[in-house]
C-alpha cells in the first residue's frame, strides 16, 4: 500500500462508511460555499450568516449529535469530524455551528421543558431560527459564578438584567440561552431576542473570527414568563456541561485549521523555487514539514478518541480538556510554522495561514483558557485545587 502524504497514518481507516459519507458531504458543502468566499468575507468582516445558516440545516449539521425534534442524531465522531472540515474552511464557520448546536440546542435539548423544545429546536435544527448562548460577560470570563446578570421573580413573571460579551451569533438570533443569578442559584433562560429591553449590539473592529457574528447582549428588566426558564439546570453544572460538549468540537475543529495551513504549507514547498529548485527539497523546509505532519496527525487521533469515548458514554470533562489544550496550540504551532514556509505570502489572503492562525487565538482562549485547562489537568492529576 503506497503512502498518502495527506493520512500518512491511515487513519482513514478507522472511519466507517457513514463516518466518511457524513465527512465528504460537509467538506464538499465547505468547498463549494465557503471556500470560494471565506477571504472576502474575512477581510470585510461580514457573512451572510442566515443563508449559511439555512445551508447547513439542510445538510443536518446543526445540532447533528442530539437525537429527535429534526436533529441528525449523528454519532460523537461524525460530528467530530463534521466540526473538523467546517473549520478547515474557517474557525468562524465552525463557531456558527458550535454554538447553535453544542450550546444552545444543547442546552435547550438537555434542561428545556417539552414546550421548550417543540418551540425552538425543529427551526434552529433547519436553521429558519439562530441561538447564542450568554455565560460570559464584560468583567467576568473564566469565573462564571461571579456572574452579575440577575434574574429575579415578579410575581409569576421573571425580570433579566445584565449583561453578556463576546456571544457568537448574538446579534442574528432568535433565541437567546442566557444564564443568570437567582435567589435559587443560577438558572437558564430561553429568551426570544424581540423581549422588550433585550439588545445585542455587534461587536467591531475585531482581527480574528471576522468572518463571524460577536455582539454583547443587553437586558434592561427583560421580562419573561415563568416558563422561560429551563426547568432542568441550576447551578453552573447546566452551562458547564454545554461549554463540555462545545469543546469536545473545538478539539476536531482546530486539527481543522491546522489541516488547511499544513496542506498550503506542502503544496507550496513543492512549486515554490529558491536557489534553482523547490523549497521543499531543502533539509530545513522537511524537517518543518514532518513536525507539522505529526503534530497534526497525532491530534487527529487523540480527537478520534475521544469521539469514540464520548459516543461510549466513557468521555470525562478533564479528557475534554487534554484534547483542547493539547490541539489549539499545536494547531497554533502548525500554522506559524505554516507561515514561514510561505514567507512572505504568508501574511496574503491568498493563502489560507494568516487567516487561520489568526482565529486560532480567539479559539485558544474561548471555551477555556490555557491557563483552565491546565489547572483542570493540575487537579485531576494531584487531586490538590489551585482555582483559587
Amino acid at each position: 500500500m503506497s503512502f498518502v502524504p495527506t493520512d500518512p497514518l491511515g487513519l482513514d481507516e478507522l472511519l466507517s462508511p457513514e463516518d466518511l459519507a457524513v465527512r465528504d458531504t460537509v467538506r464538499g458543502w465547505a468547498a463549494d460555499r465557503v471556500l470560494p468566499h471565506i477571504a472576502e468575507w474575512y477581510e470585510s468582516g461580514a457573512l451572510p450568516v442566515r443563508e449559511i445558516a439555512r445551508e447547513l440545516g439542510a445538510l443536518g449539521a446543526l445540532g447533528m449529535s442530539l437525537e429527535g425534534y429534526g436533529c441528525a442524531g449523528a454519532s460523537a465522531v461524525q460530528y467530530g469530524l463534521a466540526c473538523l472540515e467546517l473549520e478547515a474552511a474557517d474557525s468562524g464557520i465552525r463557531s456558527l455551528v458550535s454554538v447553535q448546536g453544542s450550546l444552545a440546542m444543547y442546552a435547550i435539548r438537555t434542561y428545556g421543558s417539552e414546550e421548550q423544545k417543540q418551540r425552538w429546536l425543529p427551526g434552529m435544527a433547519a436553521g429558519e431560527l439562530i441561538g447564542c448562548f450568554g455565560l460570559t460577560e464584560p468583567d467576568v470570563g473564566s469565573d462564571p459564578a461571579a456572574m452579575r446578570t440577575y434574574a429575579k421573580r415578579d410575581g409569576s413573571d421573571w425580570v433579566l438584567s445584565g449583561r453578556k460579551m463576546w456571544i457568537t451569533n448574538g446579534s442574528v438570533a432568535s433565541v437567546a440561552v442566557v444564564w443568570a443569578r437567582t435567589d435559587d442559584g443560577i438558572r437558564g433562560f430561553a429568551v426570544p431576542t424581540d423581549s422588550a429591553g433585550f439588545s445585542a449590539p455587534e461587536i467591531k473592529h475585531k482581527w480574528s473570527l471576522r468572518a463571524s457574528v460577536t455582539s454583547e447582549l443587553v437586558m434592561d428588566d427583560v421580562r419573561l414568563p415563568a416558563d422561560a426558564v429551563l426547568p432542568g439546570a441550576t447551578g453552573l453544572g447546566g452551562p458547564l456541561r454545554c461549554l463540555g460538549h462545545a469543546r469536545y468540537g473545538i478539539v476536531w475543529g482546530s486539527m481543522g485549521a491546522a489541516r488547511a495551513c499544513f496542506e498550503a504549507a506542502l503544496d507550496y514547498a513543492k512549486t515554490r523555487e529558491q536557489f534553482g529548485r523547490p523549497i521543499g527539497g531543502f533539509q530545513l523546509t522537511q524537517a518543518k514539514l514532518a513536525d507539522m505532519a505529526l503534530e497534526l496527525h497525532k491530534g487527529i487521533l487523540l480527537a478520534h478518541h475521544l469521539g469514540r469515548r464520548m459516543d461510549a458514554g466513557t468521555l470525562r470533562p478533564e479528557q475534554i480538556s487534554f484534547g483542547k489544550l493539547n490541539n489549539v496550540r499545536e494547531a497554533i504551532e502548525i500554522c506559524r510554522t505554516a507561515r514561514t514556509i510561505l514567507g512572505a505570502n504568508g501574511i496574503s489572503l491568498e493563502y489560507p495561514v494568516m487567516r487561520h492562525a489568526t482565529n486560532l487565538e480567539s479559539v485558544l482562549t474561548y471555551e477555556g483558557t490555557v491557563e483552565m485547562h491546565q489547572l483542570v489537568l493540575g487537579k485531576a492529576l494531584t487531586g490538590l485545587d489551585a482555582f483559587r
